[in-house]
């Protein structure tokens, strides 16, 4: 995994794992909650998006939080 910048320090993303179809989110809940993201649960635009945003270390969370963006329960 890889440390979320999270320039303005205000997010609940700790890290994240980047596949070619996916994208892994490490959050700071409780015990450190994990989710993949796929194209199949989250559409493939989100997952790109969210792809952009972690790796430029900002929005990640606000993305997903306002775009109820859906993680892969089966992973």
């Amino acid at each position: 995994m890889v440390k979320y910048r999270d320039w303005e320090r205000d997010s609940g993303v700790i890290a994240y794992e980047i596949g070619i179809d996916f994208i892994i989110v490490e959050f700071r809940r409780g015990k450190h909650t994990i989710y993949t993201y796929t194209y199949r649960s989250a559409g493939q635009n989100n997952v790109e998006r969210m792809k952009f945003l972690a790796q430029n270390g900002d929005g990640l969370n606000e993305f997903i939080n306002e775009n109820k963006v859906r993680y892969d329960s089966r992973r």
